[in-house]
């Protein structure tokens, strides 16, 4: 099978063999893929020593399935996945989840192969299948949903706060719709005009993050993958405010942190979040707009080339199909 790998920092398109199935895993034949900017990321770094095949966000079909797989009638489903893979038993899984787990595995980011291929291997625990009524286009923005939605599940946010989003990219507008459900007044801030398009196209308040008040947000989540916009992320918060941080990016923050002790913030981590509730929003009138994030279409084999374009500044989602 193809497949976009990366060793040694170098990405390449290489021939592999297809995966080899553990007894409780599913063989999926990949229809889409969709590159984030933690692809990007490991490339540059991220991830040191990270071998193998990248991507996590993906909808494909399952073609085989292992002696263990409780279900068979998983076979001919169209599913994505879950990208976290715990042993499920230790207290740390038991506890704080999966996401967790001291001994995970995580597709295509840490000691796992990924779905830019045409085919990955998936435990059944990890399967999400797509309804009908919803396309690929939408389906492959899955798990960047419900990494935005995750704030939602770790927060309540009243809806008199006042809310920014630094970085209008990839997941900083799945991150600024979402939130924008519950009535709050969402702002989307980033570096240039441009940049701000998409967010006035949804109906979202859009502004110039240095034209941004200082201590003017209760409510600030950074999604812009760089400390810049973390320092700006600090500025921007009111005494006493929130900030989330959900950027992952190679190399270390030299930002002045000076202000979460002066100011009393409160810093919430957010990361992966929950798969079925994303699918139902995906299935709803409104969500119909995400695939506006689309800038591009490549064939797997055409992967590196598309792996630059979606490099390229102000690019937000570019797909992969088989």
């Amino acid at each position: 099978m193809n497949a976009i790998t990366l060793k040694d920092n170098q990405l390449s398109l290489s021939n592999l063999s297809k995966p080899t199935l553990a007894a409780d895993e599913v063989l999926i034949k990949i229809s889409i893929a969709g590159i984030c900017s933690t692809d990007l990321e490991i490339v540059k770094g991220y991830v040191p020593g990270f071998s193998g095949v990248l991507g996590h966000e993906f909808v494909g079909t399952v073609e085989a399935a292992g002696d263990a797989v409780e279900d068979p009638d998983w076979v001919g489903k169209r599913v994505t996945a879950t990208i976290n893979i715990g042993c499920r038993s230790c207290p740390t899984c038991m506890d704080a989840g999966v996401e967790h787990c001291p001994s995970r595995t995580v597709l295509g980011i840490h000691n796992r192969d990924g779905a830019f291929a045409e085919y990955i291997a998936v435990p059944e625990a990890n399967l999400i299948e797509i309804p009908a009524d919803v396309p690929d286009d939408l389906a492959v923005f899955t798990e960047p949903l419900a990494a935005a939605l995750r704030i939602r599940e770790q927060l309540r946010v009243p809806p008199s706060q006042k809310i920014a989003v630094v970085g209008p990219g990839r997941l900083g507008m799945l991150v600024g719709w979402v939130l924008s459900l519950a009535g709050n007044e969402v702002v989307m801030l980033g570096r240039r005009k441009a940049s701000l398009a998409l967010g006035q196209q949804w109906g979202l308040v859009t502004g110039l993050i240095e034209e941004a008040a200082d201590n003017g947000f209760d409510f600030v989540v950074e999604t812009t993958g760089n400390e810049a916009g973390l320092a700006h992320a600090l500025r921007i918060t009111r005494p006493r405010g929130t900030i989330v941080l959900k950027s992952t990016y190679a190399g270390p923050a030299n930002v002045d942190l000076t202000k979460l002790v002066v100011a009393e913030l409160n810093v919430i981590g957010s990361r992966c979040g929950p798969f079925e509730p994303a699918v139902r929003l995906l299935q709803t009138q409104a969500a119909n707009q995400i695939v506006e994030m689309i800038d591009g279409r490549y064939a797997l084999s055409d992967g590196l080339q598309a792996m630059k374009q979606a490099a390229e500044p102000g690019i937000r989602k570019i797909l992969l199909t088989t």
